[in-house]
């Protein structure tokens, strides 16, 4: 009589992934701290913050054109051959220079200037909301990638364990006569193609696992459950309305077009006049040396004068038209941006949409799929044991078991990286609309910006630059090991 294997006690309407996930323990890791520690320690965010302050600079950098500026330069000079008709020559001389300068009018380049880097502060705020989400839409990836291939490991033990039982009782059954050597054949081939799927299941599973340490920054434990995703869409249409309006790519290409508009501006005030005010000090010594000694010259003095400066461009060989027409077809290019982001956003969000609502009608199908293929098992077993089915239809009904299981585990991961992706698409599924326990306050580029937009001290710098991210280099490398599977009635 042949055994009855462990896998046929799993629940037909269960997947393997949510089985998995309801075997962790009380303090299993959850998806919440996967992203709170990815958003506090993965690099490539960090080096986001990092760009966008020094994109936040830009302003400052932009503004100190249209500021006053003072500068003093000292000259000192030794006159080691003097002219022989230079009766009064010095022999050395010490001169110091001071100049306040104030810019008056600059024909709205630098006002211009300010108004485009603040663009493209908002428009690095926004690629930054990217970039965050981009994270979390690949972290999520990750862990249910992790869940998914355990699931998937745990299903080709459970399989390696029905096939080398199925090959036993068929090899019992050999030896009384009741089956062929055919038979015994075809079990044995089969248990070693499902030892190969298995050991790259298991390989599969530590690429899964080395993805997340990438990301998250440590290694996965017990995975619990994700939580149901907030906020989907009960439309694509709703969907798209919702992405046009928040999405942070489509929100930073419109910056970055306004910007170029201002640039175009910028350009053109090259042929408009300049006019600034100024204040010069000279300081002049010539210790003693200047027409010789006891002359009675005088040796040190101070002079000073101020006055207005007006610079008219007339003509300067086509230059400022030249840029004016460049920035012009920049900006255009800028203007296309936006109308290619939309159709991207656009083209996206219905493509994610359609993909999540096809995993989910997976799911269904695939449940029912399962249910179906066990009650078939079953019955071909049954129909094997009284010899009217052979030992081929038992392995190929077991095979078409796994391989429903499979689809679901795998359907299950889908629609839940699908519906984050979408969410991600909408612009909702960053930090803060996720409601992240980070350890702290939220980062926010604004304090930043707020910070620098107006400081103007020459010497004022910030502490000297380090890495924040954690390296992964003394996390050990991940095995294939899985924890103890859940079976109805254990």
């Amino acid at each position: 009589m042949t055994r009855i294997p462990a896998l046929l006690r799993l629940a037909g309407s269960a997947s393997l992934l949510t089985l998995t996930a309801l075997a962790a323990p009380a303090q299993a890791d959850t998806l919440r701290e996967a992203l709170a520690a990815a958003y506090v320690e993965n690099p490539s965010l960090e080096a986001a913050r990092a760009n966008q302050r020094a994109t936040d600079e830009n302003v400052a950098i932009q503004r100190a054109p249209g500021l006053p500026s003072l500068n003093t330069t000292a000259t000192y000079i030794e006159f080691v051959r003097q002219s022989a008709n230079a009766f009064t020559a010095p022999e050395r001389n010490l001169g110091v220079a001071t100049q306040f300068l104030v810019p008056i009018y600059s024909g709205g380049a630098v006002r211009n200037s300010i108004r485009a880097a603040k663009e493209r502060v908002a428009a690095g705020q926004a690629d930054l909301r990217n970039t965050e989400s981009a994270l979390f839409s690949q972290v999520v990836a990750a862990y249910m990638d992790v869940l998914r291939t355990e699931a998937l490991v745990a299903l080709a033990d459970n399989n390696v364990a029905v096939l080398r039982t199925n090959l036993e009782a068929t090899s019992d059954r050999f030896q009384i006569g009741d089956l062929t050597i055919t038979d015994v054949a075809q079990s044995r081939s089969r248990l070693a193609v499902a030892e190969g799927d298995q050991q790259q299941a298991m390989a599969t599973l530590i690429a899964a696992r080395e993805t997340y340490i990438r990301l998250v920054g440590n290694a996965p434990g017990e995975l619990a459950p994700p939580p149901p995703l907030p906020g989907l869409p009960d439309t694509v249409g709703t969907a798209i309305v919702t992405a046009l309006e928040n999405n942070p790519n489509l929100i930073a290409a419109k910056e970055r077009a306004d910007a170029a508009g201002f640039d175009t501006k910028v350009a053109g005030a090259g042929r408009l006049p300049q006019l600034s005010a100024f204040t010069n000090a000279d300081y002049s010594n010539f210790f003693g040396t200047l027409g010789g000694f006891g002359q009675g010259l005088v040796q040190a003095e101070v002079t000073g004068n101020a006055g207005v400066r007006l610079t008219i461009p007339i003509f300067q060989g086509g230059l400022p038209a030249a840029r004016q027409r460049q920035a012009g077809a920049r900006e255009s290019a800028a203007l296309e941006d936006v109308i290619a982001a939309e159709r991207q956003v656009i083209a996206e969000t219905r493509s994610t949409y359609s993909n999540w609502q096809a995993a989910n009608a997976v799911i269904r199908s695939t449940q029912a799929a399962v249910e179906a293929a066990e009650l078939s098992l079953e019955g071909v077993r049954a129909e094997n044991s009284i010899g009217n089915r052979q030992i081929l239809d038992v392995l190929n009904a077991e095979q078409e078991l796994v391989n429903a299981r499979a689809q679901l585990v795998t359907a299950r991961r889908n629609a839940y990286v699908a519906g984050f992706n979408l969410l991600a698409l909408m612009g909702k599924a960053e930090a803060r609309d996720l409601d992240l326990d980070t350890g702290g306050p939220l980062y926010d580029p604004t304090i930043n910006y707020e910070r620098v937009r107006d400081r103007i001290w020459d010497w004022d710098r910030d502490p000297a630059a380090a890495a924040k991210s954690t390296s992964t280099v003394d996390i050990p490398a991940p095995d294939a090991t899985i924890g103890p599977q859940l079976l109805p009635g254990e």
